[in-house]
């Protein structure tokens, strides 16, 4: 239940999330470039020094140690073509079951050691127990649960960063004009000082749409199909606990598969 991943698959990274990144950004430069603008004036390293400190400071404040490190973990993971493996319990459950039929509930004991699906293992163990169906789905949707609010804590980190880079970028603002006023004679350093206060503006605005609130519902998304996968899962080893036929075991779990 501690692993962040869920027999999840990263073969590539996500064409999606990097043409999209890409696109924003283009099209911010070529819109800036019809202007009569320069990526050059863009480019101000105190201003994105000022955004991006003073966004991850606050970050760090709000938000556990714990839940800032799965969060970042999270994050890599979503430029990543992400798939959660459904097919593995699927046909672990309906192996079970079919083994459950032919011999005996019993015999499912020597079966488990051998199951790759983690969250399975627990439930297959409680049913040759004989333990209680309405028991066996308290204590697993509890885990659930308990792992929702794990990854989504982890989450809102993205979500944080999103709310507090505006802010942080009218900050930038603020020192930008700060260091105007107090140079008024000094015309040579006007233009810096201007430029550095309107592009933290910028930085953080764009930091905030572009990458942070994007990243943020694109991991919530990702956690919601690992929660699917694991109430799957349970709904299959219920099913496996009552005697349910396997035929109609597979046709419940593949409904699952295809909402994928």
């Amino acid at each position: 239940m501690n692993d962040i991943l869920i027999r999840a698959r990263l073969p590539a990274m996500d064409r999606a999330t990097i043409l999209g990144l890409l696109i924003g950004l283009g099209g911010i430069l070529l819109g800036n470039y019809i202007e009569g603008g320069h990526i050059a004036s863009l480019m101000q390293s105190t201003a994105f020094l000022i955004v991006t400190a003073g966004t991850f400071g606050a970050v760090m404040v709000s938000n556990r140690t714990k839940d800032l490190k799965t969060g970042f973990q999270l994050f890599k993971e979503s430029f990543s073509d992400f798939e959660v493996d459904f097919d593995t319990p699927i046909n672990e459950i309906l192996e079970c079951s079919k083994l459950a039929k032919k011999v005996s509930v019993l015999a499912l004991e020597s079966k488990v050691n051998t199951l790759k699906t983690d969250f399975l293992k627990p439930m297959i163990r409680n049913i040759v127990d004989s333990v209680d169906a309405n028991l066996i789905r308290e204590i697993s949707e509890t885990q659930i649960d308990k792992e929702e609010e794990r990854l989504m804590n982890a989450s809102r980190i993205w979500s944080d960063a999103g709310g507090y880079s505006p802010t942080i970028g009218i900050i930038g603002a603020v020192l930008g004009l700060i260091h105007v006023m107090g140079n008024l004679s000094d015309t040579s350093k006007l233009g810096a000082g201007i430029a550095v206060a309107f592009v933290a503006t910028v930085y953080g605005v764009g930091f905030a749409n572009l990458i942070f609130l994007p990243i943020a519902s694109k991991i919530k998304k990702n956690i919601s199909v690992r929660i699917r996968q694991k109430q799957m899962i349970l709904e299959g080893a219920l099913m496996l606990s009552a005697g349910v036929h396997p035929n109609l075991i597979e046709q419940k779990l593949i409904a699952y598969r295809k909402t994928k």
